[in-house]
């Protein structure tokens, strides 16, 4: 999906012959990726200002937990700066599982979210629908929130299963209940906003060393403003939502895609080489989280005692329909009653009511068949760079489909 242009034959190179980077031991860490790959440690790179980039409040973060950290934290501060709202992400293996801003819940995610009555603070908002945009995938996240996490935000995190949290600040009650999580292990981060990493980035693989520019583009609404389709007027939650999946795109793996609404990331697509699959992938998701407010998934009647992750996985797999004979068994054991099945044409009839929703892509669409795709998961507004020879195709069948299109000009690869 790399856009074409003609090579540059003369660089002028801004680096010296010789580089020379002095990095100041933070910590060691238990072991890198895999428990084999020792040692481990992080360091402070030169260029930074602002001092550290973050303080441990509690537990022992590994190599994958601070990956985390590091990615989820800038995606929400970038959130917090573009909408304005307290923001809240979800992040495992160096992607976002969930991200959201603090829109009001709704009566029924309330209750798929099995919240209830309970009165939110805009933090916790955040924080659950960013949670439960994918929970499935969260499960064992890392997390990370724009504003300070007060006790209400944490009495939420308290049930889920996560390896641990990066914030700005934390009450004194909030600290005190994340610290009894997961036997007094869990991590607790403190993000330092006034942290300036350095403009250039370095990394190694393989013995070689890659220098590049940070990626610190902003996106805000005023990147939307270049619609490109028939339906040129963009709703401002259809621009809050795209600015949403666009910014979690730009700490996405690549090749990736991500459908937003109501605030919050409903499917990512990431780490694919094929973008009509991460379309495909992330649609799915999609369709998971929308169908988990159909009447038939919200009245299963679970054994008294039963988990909310046991719960949870149930509706799941009610949802996919992908029993084998023993996974149908336990499926049964947690219910009063069997349902009835839920059907295919029951599924597609109760999606036809999602719209509204935005497409976000980190680069270009090569083919309507992406467009095809998104307009069977209640797709209405697209956010893509542009600058695919197909782009005349791709804004062709964004008219048929009725959906109106932004061309942002940038695109946003992450590895």
């Amino acid at each position: 999906n790399d856009a074409t242009a003609p090579h540059e034959n003369t660089i002028m190179s801004e680096y010296k012959e010789v580089e020379t980077r002095e990095y100041t031991h933070i910590r060691d860490l238990k072991y890198g990726c895999n428990p084999h790959q020792k040692p481990s440690a992080i360091f402070s790179s030169p260029g930074a200002s602002g001092g550290q980039a973050f303080e441990i409040l509690n537990g022992n973060p590994g190599y994958i937990n601070l990956l985390d950290a590091m990615n989820a934290w800038q995606l929400v501060k970038e959130l917090r700066e573009a909408l304005g709202q307290p923001a809240a992400s979800s992040f495992k293996h160096v992607s976002p599982a969930g991200a959201a801003i603090a829109v009001p819940l709704s009566d029924v995610e309330r209750e798929i979210y099995g919240i209830g009555e309970k009165q939110l603070t805009p933090a916790a908002t955040a924080y659950l629908r960013a949670r439960e945009a994918d929970p499935k995938s969260s499960f064992g996240d890392f997390a990370a929130l724009s504003d300070k996490v007060d006790e209400e935000t944490a009495l939420i995190m308290k049930t889920k299963v996560s390896d641990g949290v990066i914030a700005p600040d934390f009450d004194e009650k909030a600290l005190e209940i994340l610290k009894q999580k997961k036997g007094g292990g869990y991590i607790i981060l403190k993000a330092n906003p006034d942290y300036v990493p350095p403009p250039v980035e370095f990394r190694e693989v393989y013995g070689v060393c890659f220098a590049q520019k940070r990626n610190d583009i902003k996106i805000t609404k005023d990147t939307m403003k270049n619609v490109v389709t028939k339906i040129a007027t963009l709703s401002d939650e259809a621009v809050r939502d795209m600015v949403i999946a666009t910014i979690t795109l730009k700490y996405t793996q690549s090749n990736s895609v991500g459908y937003a609404v109501n605030g919050q990331m409903v499917g990512v697509g990431a780490g694919q080489q094929s973008r009509v699959d991460c379309v495909k992938l992330a649609g799915g998701k999609v369709e998971t989280w929308y169908l988990r407010q159909h009447p038939k998934v919200r009245g299963l009647k679970f054994k008294k005692g039963t988990k909310k992750v046991a719960k949870l996985n149930a509706r799941v797999q009610y949802i996919e329909g992908d029993f084998t004979k023993q996974s149908k068994e336990a499926f049964s054991a947690l219910l009063e009653e069997e349902p009835e099945p839920f059907t295919e044409a029951e599924k597609q009839d109760f999606l036809k009511q999602l719209t509204g929703v935005s497409l976000s892509s980190d680069a270009f669409f090569p083919f309507p068949d992406n467009i095809d795709h998104a307009s069977m998961r209640g797709v209405s507004f697209i956010a893509q760079p542009g600058g695919s020879v197909a782009d005349k195709a791709v804004i062709e069948a964004c008219d048929e489909y009725g959906m109106a299109m932004s061309f942002t000009g940038t695109r946003l690869f992450h590895h």
